[in-house]
């Protein structure tokens, strides 16, 4: 079970992935049996919300040295126009509800949205440090739970159909 633990904390913290795949992989009795759910969310937002101050205080300027260099420049650009794009987009509709559009930027689970990105568009935006955490830690708590309720319809709808 400690395995199963550790797999789902490190998939939470790999980007675009993050707790939308791990809350499943958590809740899956294909990797062993299923975690219990309250355990499960902490461990995954615990590993979702570790990269988070690094993202934002360090990942643009690693980005920007990066985008400029031989092997992995086409990938950091590619990084650097999505947090730029969702960046825009964000202040874009939000107006002054930006730190509530960057909750919900963050707690809806769709490709492309996530701690990771929401996190390098606040850093784009130079919103404030604080403030940004707590929108998106409220966010992946949304999207844990989102997931987490998709998870178990789906498992349970496989159980009924396969026993």
């Amino acid at each position: 079970m400690l395995k199963k633990y550790l797999l789902v904390f490190i998939i939470s913290m790999i980007p675009l992935i993050e707790l939308r795949g791990s809350v499943p992989v958590g809740l899956s009795p294909l990797w062993g049996e299923a975690l219990p759910i309250i355990p499960l969310y902490m461990v995954c937002i615990i590993g979702n919300m570790l990269p988070v101050p690094f993202i934002f205080f360090f990942a643009r300027k690693v980005l920007e040295w990066g985008a400029e260099k031989k092997f992995i420049g086409k990938f950091f650009s590619f990084c650097l126009e999505k947090g730029e794009k969702g960046g825009k987009k964000l202040q874009e509709k939000a107006g002054k509800g930006l730190y509530v559009a960057l909750f919900l930027f963050v707690g809806i689970p769709l490709p492309g949205t996530g701690a990771w990105t929401g996190t390098l568009a606040s850093s784009f935006l130079n919103m404030d440090f604080k403030k940004s955490i707590i929108a998106v830690t409220a966010g992946v708590v949304l999207a844990g739970i989102i997931m987490g309720l998709a998870s178990a319809g789906v498992f349970g709808a496989m159980g009924a159909i396969f026993s």
